[in-house]
C-alpha cells in the first residue's frame, strides 16, 4: 500500500490542470509555525508559481531538538471571494528525522526512538489572503509514513506569513518579455540565414 501511496502527489498535479488562475503573487517566502501531538515546529516556507493555477511550496521546520523535516508540495489555488482570498490543496514528498513511539507488545512499555530517518507522502489543505504585500495562510498538513517511524499517519496545522517578492503581474510581465526576446532572436536567426543563402547564391552566379 505504502508504494501506491507515492502515486498520489502525480493524481493531484493532474487535477489541478481544470482549476483556474487564483493567487496574487509569483513568489512569497516567510515563517510558517506548525502543530502536532509529537512537536511544536519553526520554520520556513517558500512558495513559487510555476502555470496559471500551480504552485510549488517548499518547507524547511525543525523544533530545534527531535524533528527536522523537509517538504516539497505541488498545490492548486482558487478563489473564494477574490485572488487575495482563495483556498488550496494540493500533495508532495518529505523527509528528515524524527522521532518515534511504538507498544512493546510482550512488556507493554512504550519504547521512545530519536533520530529516526522518514521519508513520506505530504497532503495539504488551506486558506490564505494576501494583504499588504503578506499572504497570510492557515493549512492542514497530514503525513504519510512510508518508512522509518512507526506511526503511520501524522497531522500538523500550520499558519504562514510570507512576503510577497514578485506579484503575478511582474511574473507575467517577465514571462512576455523573455518570449517576446525569444521571437526577435529566431526571427533575427531565420533573417541571417535568408540573407546567408541569397549572397551565397549571388556568388555562386556572378
Amino acid at each position: 500500500m505504502k508504494k501506491y501511496l507515492l502515486f498520489i502527489p502525480l493524481f493531484v498535479l493532474l487535477s489541478f490542470f481544470q482549476q483556474a488562475e487564483a493567487q496574487r503573487y509569483g513568489t512569497a517566502v516567510g515563517l510558517r509555525m506548525g502543530s502536532n501531538d509529537f512537536s511544536r515546529t519553526f520554520g520556513l516556507s517558500a512558495q513559487q508559481r510555476v502555470l496559471k493555477h500551480v504552485t510549488l511550496e517548499g518547507i524547511v521546520q525543525s523544533d530545534f531538538s527531535r524533528n527536522t523535516t523537509f517538504h516539497l508540495l505541488v498545490e492548486s489555488h482558487k478563489p473564494i471571494i477574490s485572488k487575495r482570498f482563495n483556498y488550496y490543496y494540493g500533495a508532495g514528498l518529505s523527509s528528515g528525522w524524527e522521532e518515534s513511539k511504538v507498544k512493546d507488545p510482550e512488556s507493554m512499555q512504550i519504547i521512545h526512538t530519536y533520530g529516526n530517518p522518514t521519508t513520506g507522502v505530504d497532503l495539504i489543505a488551506g486558506i490564505e489572503m494576501t494583504i499588504l504585500n503578506t499572504v497570510i495562510s492557515l493549512d492542514y498538513k497530514p503525513n504519510v509514513n512510508l518508512m522509518g517511524r512507526e506511526e503511520f499517519f501524522r497531522g500538523q496545522v500550520g499558519i504562514s506569513a510570507r512576503t510577497v517578492l514578485v506579484k503575478t503581474k511582474e511574473q507575467n510581465k517577465r514571462k512576455r518579455k523573455r518570449a517576446r526576446a525569444k521571437r526577435k532572436k529566431n526571427n533575427d536567426t531565420f533573417g541571417d540565414k535568408l540573407k546567408n543563402t541569397f549572397n551565397f547564391k549571388n556568388n555562386q552566379n556572378p
